[in-house]
């Protein structure tokens, strides 16, 4: 399968869809000659980011909170909330099982289910991420037997899936699965288990348990390691019988941009499949870059990383370059950017959108203009014609049309190009 070639940089004419919207009375009759107003509330298309800092104000916590960006007031958090909400329409909550349940029994649910509402509330996608990962498993887990830890795993999806059903309908299922059976960053008892099920035998542990708990859930294999060891790993889970419904792939980017060449390649190399692809971390830093000899990431945390006047025009522009290109390529679903913040970022970067005083960088507006600017259609007067038709043109997503004091929302789907019909 090969697609539109991610190689046209920025080509997003295949995003654009064009459809007509009939314009009906209460009785299902045309409306002929009105004026109507068509604007458009909602992308199909996820625009996310990460809601880990939320988590505080989604539950009206007060004071200092380590889940509300290093203990901002709670009057900071609604202004980098609202923000958020300019943005973004898709949020990753955090549910890394070391966190989450820090002592065996007693899970964090009622504030992430609480958290999950708030989102779900402002017309905002939820996705859980991860159920299953060797890194952050809980140390608990350790002087277990493998067939304890087997039955735990197989407890902790199910539990998660059907405790959210509903509100998370949405998982990365198994993160970082290339490095699992191999990673010796620090003991964990799911790396143990892999090595004797395999990573096929985790494979279906997370995918099958979780879709067992809700048939409707979309389940996601995650990685950062973007290069054919993960094209095997993904035929491997293939051939097995495990259904994948999207491929994520990691692009933080903190020793430089990528770049559109490199973006294009792992376009390519994933494409294959067929399968829907999310861009799922993905960071542009906008101050000094980190060394490129660095492997992993994690082993460069440093007391100070400044954001820089001329790294925050570089962010911006890489901001969109990234935005651009993927978004390019029809089988990517969704960009998720990993922190709307300096404040509280991975690895203490300048890789937000917003400096830790609370003002916006450029890469904000940047981002803004294309998601509610370029991509976006506006409030746009019309008048339906003796069919009582409007024609509009736009990104999938939601629409809304209003005449006559009355107002209805309508879909405009990639899979579908019938007229819509919006009863006044």
């Amino acid at each position: 399968m090969s697609g539109a070639s991610p190689r046209s940089r920025g080509d997003l004419a295949h995003r654009t869809l064009t459809r007509k919207v009939v314009v009906a009375d209460a009785s299902g009759a045309p409306l002929a000659g009105v004026p109507v107003t068509v604007e458009q509330v909602r992308h199909a298309f996820g625009f996310g980011n990460i809601g880990f800092d939320f988590v505080g104000l989604a539950n009206g916590e007060t004071g200092e909170n380590r889940s509300m960006f290093g203990g901002a007031s709670v009057e900071t958090a609604q202004r980098i909330a609202d923000l958020w909400f300019e943005l973004y329409n898709q949020v990753t909550l955090p549910f890394y099982w070391r966190g989450f349940e820090p002592e065996r029994g007693k899970p964090d649910t009622v504030r992430l289910q609480n958290t999950a509402r708030w989102f779900q509330e402002r017309g905002v996608a939820i996705k859980g991420h991860p159920l299953v990962w060797h890194t952050l498993a809980p140390q608990w887990l350790l002087p277990l037997s493998d067939d304890a830890v087997e039955r735990l795993i197989v407890e902790r999806v199910t539990r998660d899936v059907t405790d959210f059903r509903g509100l998370v309908d949405h998982w990365d299922a198994l993160n970082e699965a290339v490095i699992l059976p191999r990673f010796v960053a620090e003991e964990n008892a799911v790396t143990r288990l892999a090595q004797k099920l395999g990573r096929a035998g985790i494979g279906h542990l997370a995918f099958d348990t979780a879709r067992a708990a809700n048939p409707d859930v979309k389940l996601v294999l995650n990685d950062f390691i973007l290069d054919d060891e993960y094209v095997r790993v993904i035929e491997e889970f293939l051939e097995a019988g495990i259904r994948i419904d999207a491929i994520g792939l990691q692009t933080h980017m903190h020793q430089g941009f990528r770049g559109e060449d490199e973006l294009g390649e792992i376009l390519e190399r994933f494409e294959v499949f067929g399968l829907p692809l999310q861009f799922t971390e993905t960071t542009l830093v906008s101050g000094h870059l980190m060394p490129e000899h660095i492997v992993d990431l994690n082993d460069y945390q440093i007391p100070d990383w400044p954001t820089t006047p001329e790294g925050e025009e570089r962010q911006a522009d890489e901001m969109v370059r990234h935005y651009r290109t993927v978004a390019a390529h029809p089988l990517v679903e969704s960009v998720t950017y990993w922190g709307i913040a300096d404040e509280g970022s991975w690895l203490g970067a300048p890789a937000g959108l917003i400096r830790r005083d609370g003002t916006p960088k450029p890469s904000f507006y940047a981002l803004r203009d294309l998601i509610k600017g370029e991509w976006w259609v506006s409030p746009t007067e019309l008048v339906t014609d003796d069919d009582g038709a409007v024609e509009i043109s736009g990104w999938a997503g939601a629409y809304a049309v209003s005449a006559r004091g009355s107002r209805a929302e309508f879909e405009v789907s990639a899979s579908a190009d019938a007229p819509a019909t919006v009863v006044l």
